[in-house]
């Protein structure tokens, strides 16, 4: 485990203990900030971002790294504060650019999407974060490398403007007077996740809002016109893998179906929702309107319930994952970063009330209780120890046997059905 992935783990307790407050804090003052559903889906995403970093940051880092050993223009001293304090400025500078094009360019939207997706705006709202990000992200920070930041350093920064971020994704702060004008705060944020007309693409800065100011792309929050959140193309899923791929999809078939090589290029560069004529005109797309509900098809409680302490399960092995990432072969690690995305997937399917996800969950949770109890065995664990083989095989056992009779509560209304926002 390298010293992002272990300070990301530490810190998860504490992004736990935040979400419990501002859900008591929400519930004292009679609001609904969170729906299981939803947070479940905005969880699972970030596990799954942090499971492809653990094979992706080596190649990013790599690179990083090697720019700065052949190309760094300055041998930059690590001990200095102000390598530290320029480092971290430099950082959201560069972060800045990243963030406001990954709203203008469709390719690096078809990532960035994933964090917009969620239509309640809370602290799981943070930890959405996409699984796909690192294929073109790393290339708006080698200018810091050509200058000679430090890989330490860089790394270190990084870290910071991204735990940074965690707190500006709530609704129980309001406005912060002259921190809301120099630093990307909780009321700046609201509105950059906003699909209103006013808001759209707006307030790109990680921890300076002073980058908007300078460059035109800042909004104030305006009470009379309150944000509403997700996408002007509603992702109306709980599946992970789809999350992730969806504008991909949709990319891919308009280049497909565009005649001119021309736009099968330009789809990908132009700004989202920019589609060829030719394609447009044979298939038509409705236009924009403002949502009045959320996506949230109906789950009975017992079928809630197991789901939620299902997912408290795969993030403990999440959390297991990481730990183990720096001394498990790489077969090891990816047969379990897929077993546990396969999981959250089944998860999501439970939650939308698919027919096929009872049995896709029997099935998972059978393999679950009997492959370590046969084998003595877990993933990059050739011997396990008897006891705790046995109480996963007793936990997903009683799983496996529980299915039945939730399946046979699942409500039969609806697969899609929405209710308005709380």
């Amino acid at each position: 485990m390298n010293t992002q992935e272990l300070i990301i783990t530490w810190a998860t307790p504490v992004f736990f203990l935040l979400i419990a407050i501002e859900l008591l804090v929400a519930k004292l003052r009679g609001r609904q900030a969170y729906a299981a559903n939803d947070a479940i889906n905005s969880i699972g995403l970030g596990v799954i971002s942090q499971l492809v970093g653990v094979f992706t940051k080596l190649v990013t880092i790599g690179i990083y790294a090697w720019c700065v050993e052949h190309l760094a223009l300055f041998a930059l001293p690590e001990n200095s504060l102000w390598v530290w304090a320029g480092a971290l400025l430099f950082y959201d500078f560069c972060y800045y650019w990243l963030h406001r094009m990954g709203h203008e360019v469709n390719i690096l939207w078809a990532a960035h999407v994933v964090h917009h997706q969620s239509e309640h705006y809370n602290l799981s709202t943070a930890l959405r974060q996409t699984g796909s990000g690192a294929l073109l992200g790393w290339v708006f920070y080698l200018p810091m490398a050509i200058v000679g930041v430090p890989l330490k350093v860089f790394v270190v920064v990084a870290l910071i403007d991204l735990l940074y971020q965690f707190w500006v994704h709530t609704e129980q702060i309001g406005r912060l007077g002259w921190f809301d004008r120099v630093f990307c705060s909780p009321s700046n944020h609201r509105a950059h996740h906003a699909v209103n007309d006013r808001y759209l693409d707006r307030n790109y800065g990680g921890i300076l809002i002073v980058w908007d100011r300078l460059f035109g792309t800042f909004v104030e929050e305006d009470d009379s016109d309150k944000p509403v959140y997700g996408t002007r193309s509603p992702l109306r899923s709980w599946n992970p893998l789809w999350a992730n791929a969806e504008v991909y999809w949709k990319t891919t078939q308009d280049a497909w179906h565009a005649k001119r090589w021309r736009d099968k290029l330009l789809v990908w560069i132009k700004p989202p929702g920019w589609r060829p004529a030719d394609v447009a005109a044979r298939f038509p797309k409705p236009d924009f309107t403002m949502p009045t509900e959320r996506f949230d098809p109906p789950l009975s409680w017992p079928l809630k319930l197991y789901v939620l302490v299902q997912f408290a399960l795969l993030l403990g092995m999440a959390t297991q994952f990481l730990g183990m990432a720096g001394s498990v072969g790489f077969s090891a690690l990816l047969l379990y970063a897929l077993y546990l995305t396969v999981s959250l997937c089944v998860v999501g399917a439970l939650m939308e009330g698919r027919r096929w996800a009872v049995w896709a969950e029997g099935v998972r949770v059978l393999a679950t209780a009997a492959v370590p109890l046969l084998s003595g065995r877990w993933f990059g664990i050739g011997h396990l120890d008897g006891r705790i083989a046995l109480a996963i095989a007793v936990v997903f056992g009683l799983s496996a046997l529980a299915l039945p009779w939730l399946g046979g509560l699942r409500p039969s209304s609806s697969l899609h059905h929405d209710v308005a926002p709380g």
